[in-house]
C-alpha cells in the first residue's frame, strides 16, 4: 500500500482523509502482515499527519473489526474481490459510521477521498455505492450479520468460549469492557501526598476525576494529556492501570531488601515498588535494552533509581549468585486482560498461542525460583484471565516444587466497564504469591 502523503500532494483531501487512509494501512499492516497496532503505527512514519486522529480511528476499527468485516463481506456480490487497500477502508469508514460522531454524508465523503489518497481513485465510485447501500440497508445487514454471536460482540469464538469458562455469570460485563475505550486511570505517588489532595489538584485544574479500586488509583472521566495532569512533571502521578497497581502491594517489599523485578519494562511496577520502599536494593532486568531505555525514563521523571540490567533472565551472565528477598514475575503472556487498551489482540491472538505462553511461563518462573532467598516472596504475574496461563502454571509448578507455598490465595482480577464505577474498574491480571518457607516468608 503507497504511503498517503505522495497522494495527498496531487490535491486537497478532504478533512480527515489523510487520518482515515493513514488507519487504513495500519490496519492493513495489523491483518496482512500480524503486526502489533503500535508497529503499524510506527511504519506510518513522518507520513502520519494526525496519529491521535489516526491512532483512535485505527483502536476503533480493530475493536470492532470482527463485527465490521462481516457488514463489509454482506456489501459485496458473491466471489467480488476487492484491491488490497479497499477491504480495510470499508471497514475503518462502517466504524465512522457506526461509532462516530460525525455526520454520515461526510464520513462516506472522507472515505471516497481516502480512496483517492490510496491511489485507488477508480474505485471512488464503488466505495460511495457501498456505503450508502450500507446506510439504506443498515437494519438488515446488521441482524444478518449478528446471528453469529462472535461477529455481534466482535470477539473470536475461541476467546468467548475462554470469557465464558472462567468469568461465568460476569462474562457480559468483561466481554462489554473488553469493547470499550480504556480508561485513564492514574497511580498517586503517596510520597507527595494523599488521593484526596490529588482529586483537589484535579478539579483545580478542571479535570474531572474520581476514586479508584487501591487508594493510589484516580480514575478520570476522560482522558488528558499527560501535561495537563498536576505535577506529573515532578512525579507526583503516573498512569496505570488500578490492577497493576496491586503488584507492588502483593511484592510488600521491606527496606533493605534485595529485589527483582524481572520483565520490567516499561517500568511501571518498577517505579510502584520504589515509591512504596524507596530503601530498595532493586534490580530491573528487561530483555530489550530499548524497553529498558523507557525503564530509565519513567525512573528519572520520579527522581528515584534502580539498576537496570539488559539480560534474558534465563542466561547466567547478569547473576551475581546473590539472592533476592522478593521477586515480581510480571509474565509475558496472551494479554487477554488488557483487550480495551490493546483491541488488535482480538484479531492477533489464536488459542494455540496459549501452550507457548504457558510453557515460556513455566521456563521463567523455575528460574525466578532459583533466584529467592529461603523465606523470600516470588509474585508471580500476568494480564491474562485465562487459565492455562495463570493457576495452570502456578499449580504445575508447585507440584514439582516441594517446599513451596502460596502465601495467601491467589487474585484474578476481571476487566470490569466503566458502568462499574470508578472504584471497581480495572483491567484483567493475575497474581500469586508464592514463598519457599523459612522464618523470613511474609
Amino acid at each position: 500500500m503507497k504511503a498517503a502523503g505522495a497522494a495527498a500532494k496531487r490535491g486537497t483531501p478532504a478533512p480527515g482523509a489523510l487520518a482515515m487512509s493513514q488507519a487504513v494501512r495500519a490496519l492493513h499492516a495489523v491483518r496482512e502482515d500480524g503486526v502489533t497496532a503500535e508497529e503499524a503505527l510506527l511504519r506510518l512514519g513522518s507520513d502520519a499527519a494526525d496519529l491521535a486522529a489516526t491512532r483512535a480511528i485505527l483502536s476503533g476499527s480493530l475493536r470492532w473489526y470482527l463485527r465490521l468485516a462481516p457488514l463489509v463481506d454482506a456489501l459485496l456480490r458473491p466471489g467480488q474481490v476487492l484491491a488490497p487497500p479497499l477491504h480495510p477502508l470499508l471497514v475503518v469508514a462502517l466504524h465512522q459510521l457506526e461509532y462516530s460522531r460525525a455526520p454520515a454524508p461526510v464520513t462516506v465523503n472522507i472515505a471516497v477521498d481516502a480512496a483517492r489518497v490510496l491511489r485507488q481513485a477508480a474505485a471512488a465510485g464503488l466505495i460511495n455505492a457501498l456505503l450508502r447501500r450500507f446506510l439504506a440497508e443498515h437494519a438488515a445487514l446488521c441482524a444478518r450479520v449478528e446471528r453469529s454471536e462472535a461477529a455481534a460482540v466482535a470477539h473470536p469464538r475461541w476467546l468467548l468460549r475462554e470469557i465464558r469458562a472462567v468469568a461465568g455469570p460476569a462474562a457480559d460485563a468483561v466481554i462489554a469492557a473488553n469493547n470499550e475505550s480504556p480508561p485513564m486511570s492514574l497511580r498517586v505517588n503517596l510520597a507527595h501526598g494523599t488521593r484526596e489532595a490529588y482529586l483537589d489538584r484535579c478539579a483545580a485544574a478542571g479535570i474531572a476525576a474520581r476514586s479508584g479500586l487501591l487508594p493510589t488509583t484516580v480514575v478520570l472521566d476522560e482522558a488528558v494529556d499527560v501535561g495537563r495532569l498536576p505535577g506529573f512533571a515532578l512525579g507526583v502521578v503516573s498512569v496505570q492501570d488500578a490492577g497493576a497497581q496491586h503488584a507492588a502491594v502483593l511484592l510488600d517489599a521491606q527496606p533493605g531488601e534485595r529485589v527483582l523485578d524481572a520483565c520490567a519494562a516499561p517500568g511501571g511496577k518498577t517505579c510502584h515498588i520504589l515509591e512504596r520502599t524507596p530503601d530498595l536494593d532493586l534490580a530491573a532486568l528487561d530483555v530489550s535494552p530499548a524497553r529498558l531505555a523507557r525503564v530509565q525514563q519513567n525512573l528519572d521523571r520520579l527522581g528515584i533509581a534502580a539498576n537496570l540490567i539488559a539480560a534474558d533472565l534465563a542466561a547466567e551472565d547478569w547473576w551475581d549468585a546473590r539472592p533476592f528477598n522478593r521477586i515480581l514475575l510480571d509474565a509475558p503472556c496472551s494479554a487477554t486482560g488488557v483487550i480495551r487498551r490493546h483491541p488488535d489482540i482480538k484479531l492477533l491472538r489464536r488459542a494455540t498461542d496459549i501452550a507457548g505462553f504457558a510453557a515460556t511461563q513455566q521456563r521463567l518462573l523455575r528460574r525466578c525460583a532459583q533466584l529467592l532467598a529461603p523465606g523470600g516472596r516470588l509474585v508471580y504475574a500476568t494480564c491474562s484471565i485465562l487459565e492455562a496461563e495463570n493457576e495452570a502454571v502456578v499449580g504445575d509448578f508447585l507440584a514439582a516444587h516441594p517446599g513451596w507455598s502460596r502465601a495467601q490465595e491467589d487474585m484474578r482480577l476481571l476487566p470490569a466497564p466503566r458502568a462499574a464505577g470508578a472504584g471497581a474498574v480495572t483491567d484483567g491480571f493475575y497474581y500469586a504469591c508464592l514463598t519457599n518457607g523459612g522464618s523470613g516468608a511474609r
